[in-house]
């Protein structure tokens, strides 16, 4: 007989990763006691987090890290989860993770400086115009590593695109012409998203100068071919995609928790503030509800009151 949670699972989780779930739901079962029910949420918790962990490339625990968790945290935003189903599902991830290392199933507890998430809206946060300009300032250059990143960076800004949106586009779905580009969301959902002078300047280097060399060295290759591609030649990981943000954030002297989906959250919250309607903004992000764009309202109702609780003489 399946023990409690186990079943509800995903089969094609990674195996490590399946195996640490099914370790923690053991001991919630047989070390604290608790109900059926109270298992199966955990379980239903745990396999959404794995779900998501595995489509980001990561099988082992030991690859986790804070900025991973941050970002799984408005992944849930962005699934247009109730803040208190969003709330349960974190507390359910921080309590996997100090388990995780108590066991010894993992080096660290990537989880443990993340703060508990609060009652109510999460806020997502969005660099300011000067911290992408100075990522983007930290891929100049004329190495080939250098002219992917400014790519990848240009095509997350300009677009909105999820990290696996991004590495997912084939050449095909590429028009450096017209400066759009072909999407595809969840559930296979397909979108065009536009972009401007910046970004079709970085790809098309991209593509011209750089992208050919590195194609040649793949031992396959479809007629297609993806977009960005690694140094074998064959399409760019979530993961290498993940710490090419990250390299840039870490060079441009930003904090760690910068990752992709932090250029999503500048994309939208930059084109609310510069006037852009929700609708649009919703359209271009691929959320089938508007709801789950309006979040992005509250980013910038609350830069306004700041600026003015810093700014009007009589606001204090």
């Amino acid at each position: 007989m399946a023990r409690h949670g186990a079943e509800l699972l995903p089969q094609e989780l990674p195996a490590d990763l399946r195996r640490d779930f099914e370790s923690y739901l053991t001991s919630l079962r047989f070390e604290r006691g608790l109900s059926r029910n109270s298992i199966d949420a955990y379980a239903r918790d745990l396999a959404r987090y794995g779900t998501w962990l595995a489509g980001e490339g990561i099988s082992r625990l030991g690859e986790v890290d804070r900025g991973l968790i941050e970002a799984y945290g408005l992944h849930l935003i962005d699934t247009g989860l109730a803040p208190r189903t969003r709330a349960r599902a974190l507390v359910a991830v921080r309590r996997f993770h100090t388990f995780a290392l108590a066991e010894n199933l993992a080096p660290t507890d990537p989880a443990s400086e993340v703060s508990p998430p609060q009652e109510g809206l999460r806020l997502p946060k969005a660099l300011t115009l000067d911290d992408i300009e100075a990522m983007l300032a930290t891929t100049n250059g004329e190495e080939p590593a250098q002219i992917r990143a400014a790519a990848l960076l240009e095509l997350l800004y300009a677009t909105g695109a999820r990290i696996s949106e991004a590495v997912g586009v084939d050449l095909d779905d590429l028009d450096l012409d017209s400066g759009l580009v072909r999407l595809y969301g969840k559930g296979g959902k397909e979108r065009i998203v536009p972009f401007g002078s910046h970004a079709a300047r970085a790809l098309d280097s991209w593509v011209t100068r750089v992208r050919p060399a590195m194609a040649a060295k793949a031992k396959t290759n479809s007629p297609a071919g993806a977009l960005l591609l690694n140094a074998r030649g064959t399409r760019l990981s979530r993961v290498s995609a993940w710490q090419i943000v990250k390299t840039a954030a870490e060079h441009a002297g930003l904090a760690a928790e910068v990752s992709p989906h932090t250029f999503r959250h500048s994309f939208a919250t930059h084109l609310l503030e510069g006037g852009a309607d929700i609708r649009v903004v919703q359209e271009l992000l691929g959320h089938a509800s508007v709801t789950t764009t309006q979040i992005y309202t509250k980013v910038t109702e609350e830069t306004l009151r700041e600026v003015y609780a810093t700014s009007h003489p009589r606001a204090r």
